[in-house]
C-alpha cells in the first residue's frame, strides 16, 4: 500500500480514536498523548516541520510506532 506524502491530522485521529465524540476531542487526545511523552514530541519535531494540519510520512511512522501499530495495521483501521 502506498502512502501520500502527508497525512491530515483529522484523518489520523479518526482512525486512532474512533469512539471519540468529535474530531476536536480526538485531536486533543492525540496532543495530550504526544505531550505526555517528551521523547516522542522531540522525535516528531526532528522528523520535519510541524505543520498545522498535516504530518509527513516520517512523523506518522513515529506516532504509529508509539501506538505499537504498523502501517498495514493503520490502513486496516
Amino acid at each position: 500500500m502506498t502512502f501520500r506524502r502527508t497525512v491530515l491530522k483529522q484523518d489520523l485521529v479518526k482512525k486512532l480514536y474512533p469512539d471519540s465524540i468529535s474530531i476536536r476531542s480526538a485531536l486533543q487526545l492525540l496532543r495530550n498523548e504526544i505531550d505526555l511523552c517528551p521523547e516522542l514530541k522531540e522525535r516528531i519535531s526532528r522528523a520535519g516541520h510541524m505543520r498545522k494540519h498535516t504530518y509527513n510520512f516520517e512523523q506518522l511512522r513515529l506516532i504509529l510506532e508509539h501506538f505499537s501499530l504498523t502501517p498495514e495495521d493503520y490502513n486496516q483501521l
